[in-house]
């Protein structure tokens, strides 16, 4: 699951190696000082000591400097899914592509929190969100219609799809909530629960911080 470089490796947790990291860290701490329509381009891009230019590179707009790392993901996850195994059992299979992608820890809550405050208070970033959300949809609902051989129009891998994006967004808003350990904590419950059918006997108390994560595989 690892190339020389990754595009998971350029997230935050790992060593600064791009001005796109650079722009977005910037770009975030302008959008939570002075709001996110009032702040422009070319305050990013001057803050970086760059031109407005070399931001369009990184980024189609401005909104797209928020989704750069969640569209990554969406990538990394496509490349994971793709490369298990295919006797693993579906709902495995996107478990363990899901928490391969995450490597969130409490240091990064602060920052997240951010994040989403800004989506949610910005109308225009919030309607950009259903298209990013939907696109990482998109990639379990891809793979478990081909492993089902069904076409990806169909109720299986439609519901899948869906009931995976709902437990991913409901672990990551509780993670954000209670700061006290590894998202794939909470993502690694709320998939097992899931992939029992939300059974009475799978539906345990909620991860702590002492927890250790539990192999996906």
């Amino acid at each position: 699951m690892t190339e020389s470089k990754t595009l998971t490796e350029t997230r935050r947790g790992r060593p600064p190696g791009t001005s796109a990291r650079a722009l977005e860290v910037i770009a975030l701490r302008l959008f939570a000082e002075q709001g996110f329509d009032d702040t422009t381009v070319d305050q990013i891009a001057g803050e970086a000591g760059v031109s407005r230019r070399t931001f369009f590179r990184y980024f189609e707009s401005k909104s797209e400097v928020l989704w750069s790392e969640f569209d990554l993901e969406v990538t990394n996850l496509r490349r994971e899914l793709a490369a298990l195994p295919k006797t693993l059992p579906v709902m495995d299979a996107v478990r363990t592509a899901v928490l391969a992608v995450n490597h969130y820890g409490p240091d990064d809550v602060p920052e997240l929190r951010t994040r989403m405050s800004l989506i949610s208070a910005t109308p225009e970033l919030a309607a950009a969100a259903a298209v990013h959300y939907d696109a990482w949809e998109r990639a379990i609902i891809d793979f478990v219609a081909a492993r089902s051989r069904q076409p990806a129009d169909s109720l299986y891998p439609l519901a899948v799809g869906r009931a995976t994006l709902a437990t991913c967004r409901a672990a990551y808003e509780r993670w954000t909530a209670r700061a006290d350990a590894d998202l794939r904590s909470y993502l690694d419950a709320g998939l097992r629960a899931l992939a029992a059918g939300f059974a009475d006997a799978s539906i345990a108390r909620e991860p702590r911080a002492a927890r250790q994560l539990s192999s996906p595989r």
